[in-house]
């Protein structure tokens, strides 16, 4: 079989591919810039087996793709997400620095939801009333917040502990927020701030 490619810099490359047990592939390079034919060959073998697996790999990260694109379900009440979790044993988000020992606390919180990531729901912050926002990431990235969670209140179950930003990711939260230009602008030092990783959600 000979496959032609088109002309990329006045490169000419044709490939031809010859089957028996194992695929040897033939490429076929022509160079006519200055007024003379100048031609390369290269010769490798691809072995079946291994094209087999690839294309088997290949397939694997494309519907892990798929998957992995699904839109969270929709934030109605009792909905959750995770592992789950219920709002037995929770504490108001107000009362998180009462609770945190040794810059930790692992537990239930309870909160309204104020931002959600506007790209893939990757992060929310919640409202505390001292006028900071919680930051909340998921666990292992393995799920992700619908946008229609703003405004609700929530169960977070997993554990917060106190982390430093650093200015690009600080940026990179604002930008994913929808921050305008300026705004992002004034961005200019690291912080150091409370934040929870939730193995589950409920939507209270």
């Amino acid at each position: 079989m000979l496959i032609s490619f088109p002309k990329q810099n006045c490169i000419t490359k044709r490939i031809q591919k010859t089957l028996t047990r194992n695929t040897l592939l033939v490429v076929i390079f022509t160079d006519n810039r200055f007024g003379k034919t100048a031609i390369s060959l290269q010769f490798c073998w691809l072995n079946l087996s291994f094209m087999k697996h690839l294309f088997l790999l290949l397939c694997s990260v494309v519907f892990a793709g798929i998957v992995y694109s699904q839109e969270p379900a929709s934030a109605i009440k009792g909905t959750t997400y995770g592992v789950g979790t219920t709002a037995d044993g929770a504490i108001s988000v107000n009362d998180l620095d009462k609770k945190v020992k040794d810059g930790k606390y692992e537990g239930k919180l309870t909160g309204k939801v104020l931002e959600v990531c506007q790209e893939k729901g990757c992060w929310m912050k919640v409202e505390r009333a001292d006028g900071e926002k919680l930051m909340v990431k998921f666990k292992d990235y393995g799920y992700f917040m619908p946008k229609d969670i703003v405004g609700k209140e929530v169960v977070l179950d997993g554990e917060a502990t106190v982390k430093e930003v650093s200015v690009k990711q600080q940026k990179h939260y604002a930008e994913d927020a929808g921050k305008s230009k300026e705004e992002i602008a004034k961005i200019t030092k690291a912080k150091k701030e409370m934040q929870f990783v939730a193995k589950g959600v409920l939507v209270l």
